[in-house]
């Protein structure tokens, strides 16, 4: 395993402080590229999208992580699949198989494609886990942002998966990082277009279909984050919680909407108990034995 000097660690943290819109190459950059296998660009749609399989060495039955990029399910907004090699890379060290699909945004389509897309992703990793060295059974979906709308919307609407020609049974948990679930009043003229027409837009929300049919769900959220408001995981994990849904619920007085997922990096895991909650919940709900890290201890939920 390639060895980042500790004066590299720290030049990254400094220039990821400094702003987010570069932090995906400089994390990339700085990302481990000799303790996983990893095969790209991947058609998993006849609407040509694809996917990269990042693969632990040595994996036999291994739980399946489907993450789902964030963006704004736009097309100048949603970055492309392989901005998130430090997202892929990180779950493999913990001994996951991560699946990277694209899919596609506006203007190219409107609502409800991109969850479709989503979903058929998802289809995807199910026929394909056990080429892998995954398990078909211990599917999880991580989204971030608009990656954790569609993730949530694939948890809680059972019809989405089901038109991919899937299962929500499939899933055995959902996880959202400051993901956008209760959202009305529509205003900006763009996403007005994407999720129209009007008198449609609540059947566009994630918390509508929280009806605690769900599979296991974990969402987290930063207080402070003033992209997607801190209201919207909270809502979603009432409305689950009042209809006897599994959820649980995680928000960080100071976090900001990009840092929970950049401090899934494997060089930033010990700024946030982010990857820690992550991990947690993945072995929990499939059963998956407890990985050592890179520094000889286990993953544990935090207390």
């Amino acid at each position: 395993m390639r060895i980042v000097p500790l004066s590299s660690a720290i030049l990254l943290g400094a220039a990821l402080a400094l702003g987010a819109c570069t932090s995906n190459g400089m994390l990339n950059s700085f990302t481990p590229d000799d303790d996983y296998k990893l095969a790209t660009d991947i058609a998993y749609d006849t609407n040509g999208d694809k996917l990269d399989v990042y693969t632990p060495t040595h994996a036999q039955n291994a739980p399946v992580v489907v993450f789902l990029p964030g963006g704004r399910w736009e097309q100048d907004s949603t970055l492309p699949k392989e901005k998130y090699r430090f997202v892929g890379q990180a779950l493999s060290a913990k001994g996951f198989i991560a699946m990277v699909p694209n899919y596609r945004t506006y203007p190219q389509v409107r609502f409800p494609a991109f969850i479709l897309d989503s979903a058929r992703a998802v289809v995807w990793a199910h026929t394909n886990a056990k080429y892998y060295g995954g398990d078909a059974s211990k599917i999880i979906v991580l989204g971030h942002d608009a990656g954790a709308y569609n993730a949530a919307m694939l948890a809680l609407n059972p019809d989405y998966l089901k038109q991919a020609g899937g299962d929500r049974a499939w899933l055995r948990g959902a996880i959202g990082l400051a993901g956008a679930y209760d959202f009305l009043p529509i205003t900006d003229p763009d996403l007005r277009d994407l999720f129209g027409p009007p008198e449609s837009f609540e059947a566009t929300q994630p918390i509508l279909y929280a009806d605690g049919g769900n599979p296991p769900m974990l969402l987290m959220s930063g207080q402070d984050d003033t992209i997607v408001p801190v209201s919207n995981t909270n809502n979603l994990y009432d409305r689950i919680r009042r209809n006897n849904g599994t959820v649980d619920k995680v928000i960080y007085p100071k976090m900001s909407h990009g840092r929970i997922l950049e401090t899934l990096a494997t060089r930033l895991q010990s700024e946030s108990d982010v990857m820690n909650y992550v991990v947690t919940f993945v072995q929990h709900n499939t059963g998956a034995p407890p990985k050592q890290n890179n520094y000889g201890i286990q993953t544990s939920i935090p207390k």
